[in-house]
């Protein structure tokens, strides 16, 4: 007659729930981790029905930049640069590729037609460069900010609980698009 022994998962019975329960929780953690937002980035939510194309300004250790572009799809949001935010102003131009119009500023700096980074806001015509004029974007030295580009009249975003009528901490929205540049 043979005897049947309990089978045994792992050599020490309490050990192993502990570091099952251990790595559990762990792969709970990690993954709840990877489906939050960043904690710290410069985001660009495009909150309209139309393509949008972003440039971006930022003064950073070696100075003055710009940046595009970024090819934004409706009702969508983009990083724009990722990680703790190095500067407290940022400077957007936003360009709608279906409808036409923009969303401007009087912050003018250097940028072009295709892909760009460009160092310096000075002398962008004789460097061959586009002026063009960025709005401003105060991001009060928070670690992450996200702008949310809006059609003219139109709601933008849902406000949080007990701040009816305010955008989200953390973001801005600016004019809707103005008319093309003639």
């Amino acid at each position: 007659m043979t005897s049947i022994l309990p089978s045994r998962r792992f050599p020490f019975p309490r050990h192993g729930r502990a570091i099952g329960r251990w790595l559990a929780a762990w792969a709970c953690l990690a993954a709840g981790l990877m489906a939050s937002p960043a904690w710290a980035d410069f985001r660009l939510c495009n909150n309209t029905a139309s393509r949008v194309g972003i440039a971006l300004g930022y003064k950073d250790n070696d100075g003055w930049a710009t940046e595009g572009w970024w090819n934004v799809a409706p009702r969508s949001c983009e990083t724009l640069l990722k990680g703790t935010l190095v500067a407290r102003y940022y400077y957007i131009y936003a360009i709608d590729y279906d409808r036409g119009g923009e969303w401007s500023g009087q912050a003018f700096m250097c940028s072009r037609d295709k892909e760009f980074t460009i160092r310096g806001t000075e002398d962008c015509l004789a460097r061959g460069y586009d002026r063009t004029g960025f709005f401003e974007v105060d991001t009060g030295e928070q670690r992450s900010w996200t702008v949310q580009l809006t059609e003219s009249g139109e709601k933008s975003i849902q406000p949080p609980p007990g701040l009816p009528g305010l955008p989200n901490p953390g973001s801005i929205i600016p004019p809707g698009p103005q008319p093309p540049r003639k």
